[in-house]
């Protein structure tokens, strides 16, 4: 069966499906809102986000102090980890990269648990500090092992993060194993976990995960020609090595950054960029935005069924990616 060529990509179009996303994030996160352990009208949910006096002083607090900086950090981590993940396949040009397969997460993950386990407990500002500490370690050893003759090469950086992603998970069982008394809190981040989520996590994580997609979206044209071979973009005025350092390491620094406040979450940075693509075409400047949004919607929507299916029992937002994501990623496989 013949694949249907994406319409050819215009401003009128980028709008339209960018403005129809950006709908569908704000229909699931009133939806985020207003259902949970206590439920509450939209009517009063919309009253709360303008302050209207009238709205009784519970649920207030219940919108804009517990459910809103779990809303908007899911939106940040979303859209981090899907923009990440379409960054890294086009960098790699394999369709099976995402940011926990470099390996980037079990650093940051590895730096949590110690964390948790010198301090007796998760810390508000220690452990998402040594998470990142992690991160960026792991983000830095593997570009070194895969930097071969000043250039960064795809093959020997996919294994290389699988490699050293392999050995840190292992090195984060084995402290579980030894010091055990912070098991919940450890597979609680192991698992990914919203519920600690705070206004001052949104305010930190935000800007620059906002700032690195559009950086992203200004290298847009040329992650387009490098999908298409480094010798053509070479020959098409693309600095390949330059491109490849930037989108690296900037890709990197947004993962350690959302697994610093959000614990592991995965298949959101592959799932999505491949549901992108298939929706609207490979061109970048269309599926960094069209990415960015559907990855918040998408957790926003995972953390609305974690909190809401086995009520009052919360289940951790990362199961229920991967309960979601796998049978759908099985799915994309056998379509295409």
């Amino acid at each position: 069966m013949r694949k249907r060529s994406a319409p050819p990509l215009t401003l009128r179009r980028t709008v339209f499906v960018s403005a129809l996303l950006f709908a569908g994030l704000v229909c699931v996160s009133l939806a985020a809102l207003s259902i949970g352990s206590v439920s509450i009208s939209l009517r009063d949910v919309l009253a709360s986000l303008t302050l209207d006096p009238s709205v009784a002083d519970a649920q207030r607090m219940i919108v804009l102090e517990l459910r809103l900086p779990r809303v908007i950090l899911a939106i940040i981590v979303g859209a981090g980890l899907s923009v990440a993940g379409l960054v890294f396949q086009a960098l790699l040009r394999n369709p099976l990269a995402e940011p926990y397969i470099l390996g980037i997460s079990s650093g940051g993950t590895m730096g949590a648990i110690l964390a948790m386990s010198l301090a007796g407990g998760a810390s508000a500002f220690a452990t998402p500090l040594a998470s990142f500490a992690g991160s960026a370690a792991v983000m830095l050893l593997v570009y070194a092992v895969a930097r071969r003759h000043g250039r960064l090469d795809p093959y020997t950086l996919l294994l290389s993060g699988v490699m050293i992603g392999a050995f840190f998970n292992a090195a984060v069982l084995l402290v579980i194993a030894i010091v055990n008394q912070e098991l919940r809190s450890a597979f609680l981040w192991l698992m990914g976990n919203l519920s600690t989520a705070t206004p001052t996590a949104a305010v930190i994580v935000g800007p620059p995960v906002v700032i690195a997609c559009t950086l992203f979206l200004w290298q847009a044209k040329a992650f387009n020609l490098i999908a298409t071979g480094e010798e053509t973009a070479m020959q098409l005025g693309v600095n390949v090595a330059a491109v490849k350092k930037f989108a690296y390491l900037l890709a990197s620094f947004v993962t350690g950054l959302v697994v610093s406040v959000s614990g592991v979450i995965g298949f959101v940075g592959l799932i999505i960029p491949h549901m992108c693509r298939m929706l609207f075409g490979p061109d970048h400047r269309l599926l960094i935005p069209a990415s960015f949004l559907l990855g918040g919607t998408f957790l926003v929507g995972a953390d609305l069924i974690a909190r809401t299916v086995l009520a009052p029992t919360e289940i951790p937002v990362g199961a229920v990616t991967a309960a979601i994501g796998a049978p759908l990623f099985v799915y994309l496989l056998k379509r295409n």
